[in-house]
Parts: structure tokens; sequence; C-alpha cells
């Protein structure tokens, strides 16, 4: 893995950013574990609870909602609501739900657990599932039904959501396909282990191109993965740079407007060929507008020519619904390079404390 340009030497900033690069770096490895585990682990705790064609509820906060979202997008009839949304207004949402799944890094945001526990006091009928890296912690303790802890190594420690974000999002996809999900994920594990280095070196150089703002482009099957790459540039870089998050045919109805010349527009292209002509319909509009420095999240074969910048693709033929905790890597390692480079720690890229690891502050009201 590359962690400075070439010639240059080891910085304090780059030593201390190690937690994070490790955490990004041993996601390949952790996938096919995290994967076998939850498909164990399910037909253990739900062998008399079909959860398929159930209405499901999957929440999260923060980079953990995000997670929800994109599992939402794989499971049919499933819906994703944050923690944040659904402990002010949760009796909305609670019509003929079935089953409620929190996912969780640490599991100690207050949130989290007031959230079961309003939903137990409202609706005690419905079964409550907890996904978690953190096995000692206060969703864990709170009035859940089951839970599933995954591997430790999921737990990052570094401030930001890397490896655990992908996890929780692998895990929920092996509740909501299986089959599909466990068949093709040392596949891509190992896929992603080789391109590892040509990512790192992508982005890279990538993160010397940014000036001042940044657009994140998906399809709607993309869209939770589009929110935590995102996050991971505003959290890793302290807010420096700008951020906006759109799907391909949204940006046109106003958000072109963010679009400057300078402006690196990250594209992940969509494995569906329909929606993926409407994907290169909006890229040639900003071609020929002359605004947007094109970056794509691609398969090389027959895209090169589309992008003035490439970042491998680790799942490029994988159902878009099933992509986010493979692709999600390369904006994580952007974050990171971005980071070291404005002479931040990717660890504790907040030493100010505006954002924590785990949030805290929040008062719970009955």
């Amino acid at each position: 893995m590359q962690q400075k340009a070439s010639g240059s030497t080891p910085t304090e900033s780059e030593a201390a950013g190690h937690l994070t690069l490790q955490e990004i770096s041993h996601q390949p490895e952790l996938w096919p574990v995290v994967a076998r585990q939850v498909h164990s682990a399910a037909k253990r705790l739900l062998r008399d609870r079909n959860l398929q064609n159930k209405k499901i509820l999957i929440t999260g906060a923060g980079s953990s909602a995000y997670a929800a979202s994109a599992v939402a997008a794989a499971w049919s009839g499933a819906l994703a609501i944050p923690t944040t949304d659904l402990l002010l207004d949760t009796q909305r949402y609670l019509d003929k739900v079935d089953a409620v799944i929190s996912l969780a890094r640490s599991g100690e945001s207050p949130e989290s657990a007031a959230v079961v526990e309003r939903i137990r006091s409202l609706r005690p009928d419905i079964l409550q599932l907890a996904i978690v890296c953190n096995s000692d912690s206060s969703l864990v303790r709170a009035n859940v039904d089951e839970f599933i802890a995954l591997d430790p190594r999921t737990n990052d420690r570094s401030l930001v959501m890397t490896s655990s974000f992908s996890s929780l999002v692998l895990a929920g996809l092996v509740l909501a396909q299986p089959d599909a999900v466990t068949a093709r994920v040392a596949d891509h594990g190992a896929r992603g282990a080789a391109l590892l280095p040509e990512i790192d070196v992508a982005c890279n150089q990538l993160a010397g191109r940014i000036r001042d703002r940044v657009v994140v482009l998906s399809s709607s099957p993309l869209h939770g993965w589009a929110r935590e790459a995102g996050l991971k540039i505003l959290e890793m870089t302290s807010g420096h740079f700008a951020v906006l998050t759109e799907t391909f045919l949204a940006l046109r109805h106003g958000p072109m407007s963010f679009v400057t010349p300078d402006t690196v527009v990250l594209c992940l292209l969509s494995s569906d060929p329909l929606r993926r002509s409407y994907e290169l319909d909006l890229i040639d509009e900003l071609r020929s507008k002359k605004i947007g420095y094109l970056v794509g999240i691609a398969d090389p074969d027959g895209s090169d020519h589309l992008f003035d910048e490439r970042v491998p693709a680790i799942a490029p033929l994988e159902d878009d619904a099933l992509r986010t905790p493979y692709e999600i890597v390369g904006p994580q390692l952007l974050g990171y390079h971005l980071s070291l480079r404005i002479g931040l720690n990717p660890d504790n890229p907040s030493p100010d404390g505006i954002i924590n690891r785990v949030v805290s502050g929040v008062k719970i009201y009955s």
C-alpha cells in the first residue's frame, strides 16, 4: 500500500494514520469471514423466524444509517430509517413492521438503545435484532431479542468507520440475500486484495487533484454508498472540502450549479445496462459543458475514454444492490490521502473534538 508520494519522507501525520490505513486494508480479508459468521448465526438465531417476505425496518446512526440504506436497497419490503429520525417519530414508522434490525459499530450512541426501548414499549410483538461490532455495548444490553456480534477486528479504533461500515453492510446483505452474497464474497475479497495497491495509488494521485469541492454520483440502489463516500471525505478532512452526493439523474435538477470546471466528480458506474445508459448521458453532458474533472470507479474495459482518471472497481459486474461493501474502499482511501495532504491525522481528524468516535451529549426524553 502506498502511504506517501514517491520520494517524500514519512511525516508524523502519516505515522499517526496507521490505524485507519490498517482498517481499510484488512477489509478484503474480513469480508468472507463476516459473511460466514452471519450466515451461521442467522441459521441459529432465526431458525424459527423467517425474515423473507416480511416488512423489515433497518436502522442506525451516521455511517450505520447509510449502511442500513444500502441493506434496504437489496431487501424487498425493507425500509431504512435512521435512529436519529426513528427516536423522534417512532410510531409513524412501525405500521405493519415485523422486525427491526439495528446496525452499530460501538453500540453506544444514546439513540441506539433508546430506540430499542421505545419500540419495545409501543410494539412488544416486533422482533428486534442488533448487528454490532462491539459485543459489550449498550445496544446489546438493551431489550433486543437477538444480537450478532461481528469479528472483533471490525470494531474500528479510528474515529471514522471503514471496515465496520463495510462489515455491517455485508452482514445485512447476508440476511437479505444469503445465497447471492455468500456465493461471491470470497471472489470479491480476493479481487479486492489484489486491486488494493492500484486503488491506493489512484486515490493518492486523485487527492492531489482536488481543489475545494467534490461531487459523488451513483444511481439509486447505491445511494447509501454515495452518502457514506461523501461522509468519509468530510470526516477525514474535518470539513475542509465541500462535498455533494447525488444521483446521476437528479444532478440536472439544480445541483449541477455546484459543479465547476475544477470540481472532482466521482462517478460509480452501474452494472445494470439501463441505469448505465442514463449515467453515460449525464457524463457526456458534463463533458460537453466543460464542467467537472471526471473520475470513474469502473472496470477499465470500455470505460477509460469516459474519464479524466479512473479508480478500479472491485465488483463491477455484481448486482448494484450488493456492491456497496466492496466499492466503498476507494472513497475511504481518498479520504485518508486527503487527510494526510492537509496535515491532519486520519485516525483522529477532529482533534478539537467537534466530532468523536462515539456520539455523546444526546439527552433522551420520555
